[in-house]
């Protein structure tokens, strides 16, 4: 109890006695020690405290791991599905041995036989072979397939959209050269372990090209080991020597009457198979683009300029110059405004600010308007620039059409070119290739597996898709909680208070809404008047001796909820019999007058200057309707606070009101920014500092314990205030301060609204389900909010 055993030696004021002379009595002050050392443990790797973290940032991770879900998807879509084929060929390798010692030793050129087969396989002399036996370089959908990965490929595999590429673009030898490129490519030959076959594997996004390449290639490789083998005859190489004289004869005089044509004509080809006048209509389609962009993008600035928003362009607002006239005006309406609050605008002094701000104004809109009208010149010279090429642009398209009517017979020609020379290319190759044997050779190969058409995809895999974005996912979902982890500098949990200020948990205080604040303080048998009792039963046992006599109430910044701790612990400790004096020394910003109804016309700033009178004396000390509760209010706001609660006086009478009453609370300004909280820290015999739940932040929080400290400050520990015990998170570990816990009795329904402190007055009940529903709203919406005003 509160009772130490001690002499009341002067009746309480509050109970309408004067006092006495001795009020200013300078008596000594023996603080007794309270509170403890909180010892910093470094518990390690928790695995709970990780699982806390996966349930605090469920939301993050569910949602993460829905995009790393649906971007495997994507990924997927955008993939285009590939079949895979595989043949299995046989190399036959002649058995030379050789007889050592009674026993048969095979020759180690063996695997050199099969090494050379399969680089053989993967030639480019064979993939040619296998793009003319099945013509692939006349097949549109072989040679120009859908890109691998495009955005592209989504709606194609969605819709059924299918590409028709044309060939008419390529040559012949352009698209004999893809063809070979995608064989060589998409091609795999390896050998199979302890056996003398060789798999053969092709992937294309057609099934049948990838089971007709796959054969083609074991069969190709057989029929070039037999050509090159193989008797050619006379006849036959007589037979191809004239059909390439035929073809060179017809390559000759169609390429004499393609540059005949050309010259009669006029027309200039160049390297690339185009003409001048196509280049010029590309290069000038190219520059009007850029012309139109241009002229649209000064068109922009010139309707905000005509719009009267020329001041907020970005020329404007990088203008050194004009950033300095902004500067300077923004000064002198500064000066002006402040001064307009002791001088009247038709002060001389005042006149001549108004004469230098409407000079600078004058001399910002003539720097404003140069360069509007620099911009507007710009905009003129990109209309100009545009029109020049239209025009420009018209007459090379009318050059275009009557290069169009030449274009036909040359176009005519040129295929008959290309047709021939592509013929008498493949004649000259197929006479190289003939060769003369003396006799036919045994096959060297045999295939002894064809492939078949694949029914299912090879790629992409979904599984696996969605295995690796999954895995991406998660960890950046764990790289964003751990920097939100990182930036948050507040404190979220009472585990963070003890460790960061190693002060000793006294209370925690739930989070109430501000609409139900004062129900929730009024009904005792409210989670919030629960957890203050709690707190009030940590004070008693923080010192040997009880409770402190003179108590601190502070916090680091304003709206933590020190004035609302003070005021609800006076209450509690007079339940208990005690006779409780509130001193509200915030001389800055007063509250506890509000909290009790009470007018603030006189109070401890009086007391201190002494500028009320003896018979009065007695009325600063006022009864409320609390019973054992006496509130000394903070009287008329003086202008130097500090000064006043320095003083010897202010010792004195703190002193003396703690030998009167059991228990002297005073609610203290807020520590960050002033000195009246340190100063009042040395007359109590005990500080409590409330923090506030993911408002403070921990540095704040520091620098203010730090100051308690250094002026010799006696905190006994910390309260943490607004904490979500409602909220499914980290916080869950305390679920034990459940709201709905310390809501105990089933008949008498939690009410809301506007409720004096401790007056019974009527008001709408709600239904635990309804504020349960509203609450996780809250905490959903709030929890947000919160860490993004924690975030420095």
């Amino acid at each position: 109890m509160l009772d130490r055993s001690r002499q009341h030696q002067i009746t309480a004021p509050g109970h309408g006695q004067a006092l006495s002379s001795d009020l200013y009595y300078d008596g000594s002050q023996n603080h007794g020690p309270y509170g403890r050392d909180f010892a910093e443990q470094d518990q390690g790797f928790n695995p709970l405290k990780l699982l806390f973290y996966v349930v605090q940032y469920r939301w993050l991770i569910a949602i993460m791991m829905a995009a790393g879900l649906v971007a495997g998807v994507v990924v997927t879509m955008m993939q285009t599905p590939k079949y895979q084929a595989t043949t299995q060929l046989e190399v036959l390798v002649p058995s030379a041995k050789v007889f050592q010692d009674i026993e048969v030793v095979s020759e180690s050129s063996d695997i050199r036989a099969f090494q050379t087969a399969r680089e053989k396989l993967k030639s480019r002399a064979l993939a040619q072979r296998v793009v003319f036996q099945l013509g692939l370089s006349e097949k549109p959908d072989f040679l120009f397939p859908t890109p691998d990965f495009s955005i592209s490929n989504i709606f194609y595999r969605a819709f059924r959209i299918t590409k028709a590429p044309s060939i008419e673009e390529k040559t012949p030898e352009q698209r004999e050269a893809i063809a070979i490129k995608r064989v060589l490519d998409n091609l795999t030959v390896n050998l199979v372990t302890n056996t003398s076959l060789l798999s053969i594997t092709f992937l294309d996004q057609k099934p049948k090209y990838a089971s007709d390449v796959a054969n083609q290639v074991a069969q190709s490789y057989i029929d070039q080991r037999v050509d090159q083998t193989s008797e050619t005859s006379d006849l036959a190489r007589q037979f191809i020597q004239e059909q390439v004289s035929q073809v060179k004869q017809k390559l000759q005089k169609s390429e004499e009457e393609l540059v005949a044509y050309a010259r009669d004509t006029g027309i200039t080809i160049t390297s690339d198979d185009k003409s001048l006048i196509g280049s010029n209509i590309e290069a000038l389609n190219a520059a009007l683009q850029t012309a139109t962009q241009e002229r649209s993008d000064a068109g922009s600035v010139v309707d905000q300029i005509d719009k009267g928003r020329g001041g907020s362009l970005g020329p404007v607002l990088e203008s050194k110059g004009l950033q300095v006239l902004s500067d300077k005006l923004a000064d002198l309406n500064s000066q002006y405004q402040q001064k307009l609050g002791i001088l009247k605008p038709g002060f001389p002094e005042m006149q001549q600010l108004q004469s230098q701000i409407k000079e600078l104004q004058r001399v910002y809109n003539n720097g404003v308007l140069a360069i509007t009208d620099s911009l507007r010149l710009k905009y003129q010279q990109a209309q100009d620039k545009e029109a020049d090429l239209k025009e420009k642009l018209a007459d090379m398209e009318r050059q275009q059409v009557a290069f169009n009517d030449k274009n036909i017979r040359y176009t005519i020609l040129k295929r008959e070119v290309d047709s021939n020379r592509s013929q008498y290319d493949s004649l000259i190759a197929k006479l190289n290739e003939v060769g003369v044997s003396s006799e036919l050779k045994t096959q060297s190969a045999a295939i002894v597996d064809l492939a078949t058409q694949p029914t299912a995809p090879y790629s992409p895999r979904l599984s696996i898709n969605l295995a690796i974005a999954l895995a991406l996912f998660m960890a950046i979902s764990g790289s964003v909680i751990y920097v939100i982890e990182l930036l948050n500098n507040t404190f979220t949990n009472p585990e963070q208070v003890e460790k960061e200020l190693g002060l000793a948990m006294l209370g925690i205080l739930p989070h109430v809404d501000d609409r139900e604040l004062i129900a929730s303080i009024a009904d005792q048998k409210s989670g919030l008047s629960e957890a203050y009792r709690s707190l009030r039963t940590s004070l008693q046992f923080s010192g040997a001796e009880g409770a402190p006599r003179s108590l601190l109430v502070t916090s680091s910044e304003p709206a933590e909820g020190k004035s609302t701790t003070a005021f609800k612990l006076g209450q509690d400790f007079a339940a208990l019999g005690a006779r409780v004096l509130l001193v509200d020394g915030d001389l800055r910003k007063p509250n506890l007058h509000r909290l009790f109804g009470l007018d603030n016309t006189i109070g401890l700033s009086n007391l201190l200057t002494n500028t009320v009178r003896k018979e009065d004396l007695g009325s600063i000390f006022r009864s409320t309707k609390y019973p054992n509760v006496t509130v000394l209010t903070s009287g008329t706001i003086p202008p130097n606070p500090a000064d006043l609660l320095s003083s010897p006086r202010m010792a004195v009478i703190v002193t003396n009101l703690s030998k009167r009453y059991d228990l002297v609370i005073i609610d203290a300004p807020p520590i960050v920014g002033l000195s009246d909280a340190p100063i009042l820290s040395r007359l109590a015999e005990g500080t409590l500092m409330v923090i506030s739940t993911k408002q403070v932040t921990r540095k704040s929080a520091k620098a203010a314990l730090k100051r308690l400290r250094a002026a010799g400050a006696n905190v006994v520990g910390a309260a943490m205030s607004k904490f979500a015990v409602n909220k499914f998170d980290y916080n869950y570990a305390y679920k034990y301060m459940n709201y709905q816990y310390y809501n105990y009795g089933t008949s008498t329904p939690k009410l809301e609204g506007k409720v004096d402190d401790g007056a019974d007055q009527p008001a709408r009940a709600k239904s635990s389900t309804f504020r349960h529903l509203v609450r996780r709203i809250r905490s959903g919406v709030g929890g947000i909010v919160d860490r993004a005003k924690s975030t420095p």
